[in-house]
């Protein structure tokens, strides 16, 4: 089981070339993948959404990739020679009008402005992408060690408090035969007191009791109950998506309700109750969850 929320990063740093790839993810009903990368590094940004989609299923995913090249590389300069000459031209013309002598040298042609200018042509980066893929794929490993850690431990939570609704279901399932005796007993002794000693039909009084009885029954919600228990405890073991534990936990939350509406019982109406606290704890952890 993975949590949605984690960090990892991973560093390379070999001749020259230092990649730092850090990556943080938070919750999201879907994945959304937004990456931070160098502006000449946007031709690598399929193969990495590619990476991320291969390691995680589903949340919010900040990637940041940092990249220095600090090889030694030759430097090319360019000679505009039109702006030289002109440079030279108005230097001429400047000696003749003022009848002094031209000064221009190599020196001081150089440092006018667009006279030499960097050459500037595109960077083949192509060489960096094997270096970035692994970087990438290593960065998402560790995020994904932290994940499981901390999904463990949803997990372990998690099935915690199942096990406390396993215990308000059995005593729900304990107490719901003895609701409808108590109500028999309760209505014949209010019956008893008003009438006295005045004779009361007891076939009517079955026959309330037994309409009762089928309006407050509530054996099919607890066996759909257990059969939830079963289900989430299948899901968590077999680490499959929290997408399926949210959904299951919706039927639970249905039961639970259906229960404190029926149950007609303050016992069985405060097992439903906390039956309610319960399951949404462990909504909230869900939430958490890939």
């Amino acid at each position: 089981m993975l949590s949605m929320t984690g960090y990892g990063k991973c560093e390379y740093n070999k001749e020259g070339l230092a990649l730092l790839v850090e990556v943080k993810t938070i919750n999201n009903r879907n994945l959304d993948i937004n990456l931070k990368t160098p502006r000449s590094f946007i031709c690598f940004e399929d193969m990495i959404r590619k990476c991320v989609q291969q390691k995680i299923g589903r949340g919010r995913v900040d990637l940041f990739l940092t990249f220095i090249d600090s090889r030694e590389t030759e430097i090319n300069f360019t000679l505009d020679s039109g702006v030289v000459k002109a440079y030279y031209k108005v230097g001429e013309e400047i000696a003749k009008t003022l009848n002094i002598p031209n000064d221009l040298t190599v020196s001081n042609l150089i440092r006018m402005q667009d006279v030499v200018k960097e050459d500037t042509r595109f960077t083949d980066v192509s060489e960096f992408e094997e270096v970035i893929k692994e970087t990438v794929l290593s960065a998402l490993d560790s995020l994904n060690e932290m994940r499981e850690r901390e999904g463990e431990k949803l997990k372990e939570d998690m099935l915690s408090r199942l096990e406390t609704i396993k215990e308000l279901v059995a005593k729900v399932e304990e107490r719901a035969p003895l609701v409808a005796v108590d109500y028999k007993e309760k209505l014949k002794e209010r019956i008893a007191e008003s009438l006295a000693d005045v004779k009361y039909d007891e076939v009517r009084l079955l026959n309330e009791v037994a309409y009762f009885t089928d309006k407050s029954n509530i054996d099919e919600e607890i066996t759909r109950l257990k059969s939830h228990i079963r289900q989430f405890t299948d899901i968590c073991n077999l680490d499959l998506s929290g997408k399926k534990l949210d959904f299951l936990l919706q039927e639970f939350n249905r039961e639970s309700n259906t229960i404190c509406s029926k149950a007609n019982d303050i016992i069985v109406t405060q097992c439903g109750l906390a039956l309610k606290n319960e399951i949404e704890k462990i909504r909230e952890q869900v939430q958490n969850v890939e």
